[in-house]
């Protein structure tokens, strides 16, 4: 049997929501893998989908960074939140993404190599200074870029410490010939309710085939038994409903619950004065997916879970 330890019990319980039992049960059934055992929660109706977004934290910042059609978001860890909340820092994340935007580059390592302003050389060597300087390690996790021939870029941060660095950065790429200022307001729009409303792609053809596989598998487990012609207008019908509320163009627009984004996008093409096309998004949430080690909460979750073993 697998060792089911604490800090899982109380990882899944955070993803699930479900109660300290079930989640032990589940990763008892599930031989202690977090995603079977997240399957396991659903299929039993006890818990909604997880979002990897929710799992864990890290500390720093994302930076967002905006130059004609083209943007940036960036990701540099610290190891507390003290060292966010620097000056110096906050320069350091805001400089790295405007290298990153000016020179395109949305891969890290050749990013790391990059000119930075002033004497210190490289992106890398500035983050070693910085490391120095402020005596705390920082790494640059990840960076990623969009851009588009003819429009804008949108951008949004949300929790912002200073301008253009927070705890969640969006970028929107909004393609038109129409009127800049209008697609801006409207890009801005757009990285909100992505901020917001975290989808998990554009569209339908951009969700993983893995995760969508998944998704299947839990219809199909939910309502096993039934014909298969009928099982299989449920999983179509279910798949619909997942899409409306995981696809960004398919998704309630925050601002206008009556419409789809695909529906705002299309009507503020009035107002831009020619066709507007969603092309991408790229949505950063600080710390999401970095493994932290537990402390507080462990011991009360031990406890509970090994009273009823």
């Amino acid at each position: 049997m697998a060792n089911i330890t604490a800090a899982m019990v109380k990882e899944l319980r955070e993803m699930t929501g479900a109660g300290m039992m079930d989640c032990k049960q589940a990763l008892n059934e599930s031989g202690g893998d977090i995603e079977a055992a997240v399957d396991w929660l659903r299929k039993k109706g006890l818990s909604k989908a997880a979002k990897k977004s929710d799992r864990v934290a890290a500390e720093g910042l994302v930076g967002v960074a905006v130059r004609d059609g083209n943007g940036v978001v960036v990701e540099v860890n610290s190891e507390t939140d003290f060292v966010a909340r620097n000056e110096e820092f906050q320069a350091l994340v805001k400089t790295i993404a405007l290298v990153a935007v000016e020179k395109g580059v949305g891969d890290v390592e050749e990013l790391k190599k990059q000119h930075y302003p002033g004497d210190a050389g490289t992106v890398a060597a500035a983050i070693s200074n910085a490391i120095a300087t402020i005596g705390e390690n920082m790494t640059l996790r990840r960076a990623a870029t969009l851009s588009v021939p003819h429009g804008v870029i949108g951008h949004y941060v949300h929790s912002a410490v200073s301008e253009g660095v927070g705890k969640i950065g969006v970028i929107v790429a909004l393609e038109s010939t129409g009127d800049k200022d209008q697609l801006a307001e409207l890009g801005r729009k757009i990285a909100m309710h992505v901020a917001a409303a975290n989808p998990l792609a554009l569209d339908a053809s951009g969700v993983d085939p893995a995760t969508l596989e998944r998704e299947k598998n839990v219809l199909r487990e939910k309502n096993a038994g039934k014909p298969p012609h009928v099982l299989d207008k449920i999983v179509e019908s279910g798949l619909k409903t997942y899409f409306k509320e995981v696809t960004l163009v398919e998704q309630p627009y925050i601002h206008d619950n009556a419409k789809t984004v695909a529906q705002a996008v299309a009507e503020a093409a009035k107002a831009v004065g020619a066709p507007v096309a969603l092309k991408g998004f790229v949505r950063y949430v600080l710390g999401e997916g970095v493994e932290k080690q537990e402390a507080d909460f462990a011991a009360e979750v031990a406890a509970a879970a090994s009273g009823q073993g």
